[in-house]
């Protein structure tokens, strides 16, 4: 199966980040994936290449928002990254946390996510789904 759109996307950030020209990356390419192009290229492939890139130095972002750790009660790291996903989706990315704690302030009444429930978080994630489709 080819890789998506978002793949294909890291793939040339990657490219990109290790200073490679395509007449560099395109040996490798042919060698590591068995494929010619990147249009081609499928997961396997695309998995072996992403571990060649880390090789040769590549970092992979991690995710942009704190982890707060184990906490009973509280929203889990992966429901806040969703929350923070979904911001910076329905904002066009033109709002930063600043923006996304005075939103929680005004309408949910806590200051920062790091306070955000268990129990709020499925909300706060329906709301925020409703907005971005409403403004789509």
């Amino acid at each position: 199966m080819i890789i998506s759109d978002n793949q294909r996307k890291l793939f040339w950030v990657a490219v990109r980040k290790l200073g490679w020209s395509e007449d560099q990356m395109r040996p490798a390419l042919v060698q590591i994936a068995g494929v010619p192009s990147v249009t081609e290229l499928d997961q396997d492939g695309f998995d072996a290449m992403m571990g060649f890139f880390e090789y040769c130095g590549f970092k992979p972002l991690t995710a942009r928002g704190k982890n707060y750790g184990k906490r009973p009660g509280m929203a889990s790291f992966a429901q806040l990254e969703l929350i923070r996903n979904l911001w910076h989706e329905y904002t066009r990315r033109k709002a930063g946390e600043a923006e996304l704690n005075r939103w929680l302030v005004n309408k949910w009444h806590i200051s920062s996510l790091r306070f955000l429930t268990r129990d709020m978080a499925p909300k706060l994630i329906t709301a925020l789904k409703a907005m971005k489709a409403r403004a789509a």
